[in-house]
């Protein structure tokens, strides 16, 4: 048993690594361990590596909201949180837009595991009866989601049309044989990252001096949006297609928070990193519920552990405990010292210093992986200009997570007609 906890505290380590460096998913790490697995199980058990990667991803879905709050460098699942996160700290409220993630975080998680027995009755139903109608479901969400968060009809036509212009993107980047890690990690620089934070470069903001002091009142409402984003995020478990980004939308809707006063922009970010968190754990324990791994980690631990067992899950959801437990603690420390690093930094240099480092991860995993340089500069590139239109139009980006939701209509439209 000791060993496991010691496999807990190297994932915590290696996942908080991860979580802290811009661009950098956790499914790298999980490819770099999963790859390195018939020489690590020479002398370590399947469960170690297991227990490792659960709370690596754990630790890594918390953790990454620091730089995606206090930089703008967006994973999948922070991407439609950046511009309200933003404002916040352009607000000097770096150390409460911590605070709200990282409870939001930890209170989704205590969420999903606790409505877990429910989950494990209901969704393997649900999970069969749904599987042909998989593409209607995802298409009727998307128009209906999409016209919910659009305040006219000038608004919608222009959302429902980068909504579909970013799904071409995407559906012409996931044809090709290059890896999908990489073309993601580029869309989403180009859609989220770069985009806001060039866009931003406009308005020659300084970052303020961060308020040392910071409120954060746990009300019905604000534990509505953590509620929300814990049950959005094991939901998600079954909907293919619709990720942690896609998600935040769903549970937006659900909680009624918004991000355009403050209250509701405190309750978004909540269900954001509640869902985020969440569905981080609910993709892994989705091989129990439902026989189907539903993240790179999960395949990772599917090919590890062939059957899981309900001793399996009992300690998967125990090292999730752990990780949540201790990367609270971590993002909370780490957060308020980047916090205090970043108080009279000029925001200019500083931004112009993550376009650069986003650029430079980016290529060196091109490289790594030998992708074609020209096809992905020109992916970055039209991805970066499509990330920019939302600024000029007065929409919100959630629309853009068409890049992944129009693939998955396609995909599952082909399978059942």
């Amino acid at each position: 048993m000791i060993e496991l906890v010691i496999a807990c505290f190297i994932g915590i380590l290696i996942g908080t690594t991860t979580g802290m460096i811009p661009g950098i998913h956790v499914n790298t790490a999980g490819a770099i361990l999963f790859a390195s697995s018939s020489f690590l199980l020479t002398f370590l058990s399947p469960e170690f590596l297991c227990v490792l990667m659960v709370s690596m991803s754990i630790a890594h879905a918390l953790i990454e909201f620091i730089p995606s709050m206090l930089l703008g460098v967006p994973q999948e699942g922070t991407a439609t949180s950046i511009l309200p996160g933003h404002r916040m700290v352009l607000q000097g409220r770096s150390k409460e837009v911590i605070r709200v993630v990282s409870v939001g975080g930890f209170g989704g998680i205590m969420v999903t595991i606790l409505m877990l027995p429910l989950f494990a009755i209901a969704l393997p139903t649900l999970h069969e009866a749904t599987k042909p109608f998989t593409w209607i479901i995802l298409l009727t969400a998307s128009i209906y989601l999409t016209y919910r968060l659009t305040a006219n009809y000038r608004d919608f036509i222009w959302s429902l049309l980068l909504f579909i212009l970013s799904g071409i993107l995407g559906w012409i980047l996931f044809q090709t044989p290059i890896s999908s890690g990489i073309t993601l990690m580029c869309t989403f620089s180009g859609l989220f990252g770069i985009s806001t934070i060039l866009f931003s470069l406009n308005d020659s903001s300084t970052i303020p001096h961060q308020n040392p002091f910071y409120e954060l009142d746990i009300d019905y409402n604000k534990f509505k949006s953590i509620f929300a984003g814990g049950i959005t995020g094991a939901i998600l478990g079954f909907l293919p297609g619709f990720g942690p980004a896609q998600g935040t939308v769903i549970a937006q809707a659900a909680s009624g928070a918004s991000d355009n006063d403050d209250d509701d922009t405190v309750n978004f970010l909540l269900a954001t990193s509640g869902l985020n968190v969440s569905d981080c754990l609910f993709s892994l324990i989705a091989i129990y519920i439902i026989g189907n791994p539903r993240s790179g980690i999960a395949v990772y631990m599917s090919y590890l552990i062939f059957e899981m067992s309900v001793n399996h899950l009992a300690i998967f959801i125990f090292a999730s405990l752990i990780a949540v437990s201790v990367s609270l603690v971590l993002s909370l420390k780490l957060g308020d010292s980047f916090s205090r690093l970043m108080g009279g930094v000029d925001y200019r240099k500083l931004s112009i210093g993550v376009i650069l480092l986003q650029a430079i991860i980016l290529y060196v995993f091109i490289f790594y992986y030998k992708a074609p340089v020209f096809y992905m500069t020109l992916a970055l590139v039209t991805s970066i200009a499509m990330g920019m239109l939302p600024h000029y139009i007065g929409i919100g980006k959630s629309h853009l997570m068409g890049v992944l939701i129009i693939p998955a209509i396609v995909i599952y439209f082909q399978m059942f007609i």
